[in-house]
């Protein structure tokens, strides 16, 4: 697959208060014919995130249709596990016809930068345009498979219920005065969307060198599941991975750079936080760049 990169198409609008700076972690809605919602994070002057939108045709996607102007999904309160903020992961019309957002809410350790993770749920009654907290405690959290952290749930239905693909933290320590992370995807099953076991099966998987897999988008095309995902070496910023696989459970890995970075400009040193919709034979992959999507979500055009 070949990809054409379009350039940035959504910066962040800092005459917004929970748009002070970054648009991060792009997360397609289809809304119906060739129209697009994406939901995006967004960081207030405080470093707290919200979740906010906007929309467009997929025909003419740097043109921007429609965008909110309040954030449809705020930080919990002082205390509760998203205090410090919320980012969604996943966005899925539920069977029963509502929307559930699967976000993760965050608290800073006491030592920086370490930080605390865990995945909650907000559902939609009206479309995705607004929502409500299922619960003000998370739906996942950390486990004796992910003592570190629990984040970034892509959630798939399948034919008996839904996977999701989840960050799952194991180790996280200082080294020579800097902080070294590691997590890869693991999955989770659920019959209702809400409530859901885990065993600590690994979906994508550490290999030599490697110490981080971000939250991965996945389609499925004919028989094959097709996923994106951002991928860290040591060293180096983030990169686009790419793997394939048969029934969603276990996958191979195809290329850990399907998109290389810029010689310049906003993404000459991360490919991050992408997520891919596939319309009429065309793949369109929105992503963030350096910064964890500082400078705002990039659009590219993959062709076979």
């Amino acid at each position: 697959m070949n990809w054409e990169k379009k350039g940035i198409l959504f910066k962040p609008d800092s005459s917004l208060f929970w748009q002070h700076s970054h648009a991060a972690l792009p997360t397609y809605f289809h809304l119906g014919g060739t129209d697009y919602r994406i939901y995006f994070t967004s960081r207030d002057k405080d470093n707290r995130t919200y979740v906010g939108f906007f929309e467009f045709d997929i025909n003419d996607p740097l043109k921007i249709k429609n965008r909110s102007i309040e954030p449809v999904l705020s930080p919990g309160p002082w205390g509760f596990f998203d205090d410090h903020g919320v980012q969604e992961c996943s966005v899925i019309k539920a069977g029963n016809g509502d929307v559930y957002m699967y976000y993760l809410g965050w608290n800073p350790g006491l030592k920086q930068p370490l930080f605390y993770t865990a995945i909650g749920l907000a559902i939609s009654k009206d479309g995705g345009l607004t929502f409500e907290k299922y619960s003000p405690a998370p739906i996942m959290q950390r486990s004796e498979f992910d003592p570190w952290m629990v984040s970034g749930g892509t959630v798939m239905p399948f034919e008996k219920g839904y996977i999701m693909y989840y960050l799952s933290g194991f180790s996280f320590r200082f080294k020579d005065g800097m902080a070294e992370s590691e997590y890869d995807v693991k999955i989770a099953h659920s019959s209702d969307g809400v409530n859901w076991e885990r065993k600590g099966m690994v979906a994508f998987a550490l290999e030599k060198d490697e110490t981080n897999i971000s939250r991965p988008s996945i389609i499925r095309e004919g028989e094959k599941c097709l996923a994106w995902f951002p991928l860290k070496k040591r060293g180096m910023g983030y990169r686009c991975g790419f793997s394939e696989s048969s029934d969603g459970l276990k996958w191979k890995r195809i290329s850990d750079d399907v998109i290389p970075v810029s010689p310049t400009g906003w993404d000459n040193e991360a490919i991050d936080k992408m997520d891919v919709v596939k319309y009429d034979g065309r793949y369109y992959m929105l992503y963030n760049g350096n910064s964890f999507g500082k400078d705002g979500i990039g659009l590219a055009i993959g062709n076979i």
